[in-house]
């Protein structure tokens, strides 16, 4: 299915991908790391992932 993501979750889920904290990313983006975490909810729930690591898996295509 496609999911349309806002240009900052785009660079939230890129940055995730290559591992980084939510503090770490919110340093890079300029953002507050509670900012990061709303942005990675939001991503949770558009790829109906219940935690970080499925998330993770499901963007980069990697099988669960």
């Amino acid at each position: 299915p496609v999911v349309s993501l806002t240009p900052r979750e785009r660079d939230v889920a890129i940055l995730t991908c290559r591992g980084l904290s939510a503090k770490e990313i919110g340093v890079e983006l300029k953002l507050s790391y509670r900012t990061v975490e709303t942005h990675r909810a939001n991503l949770l729930t558009k790829f109906g992932a219940r935690k970080l690591p499925e998330l993770v898996a499901k963007l980069t295509g990697m099988p669960l």
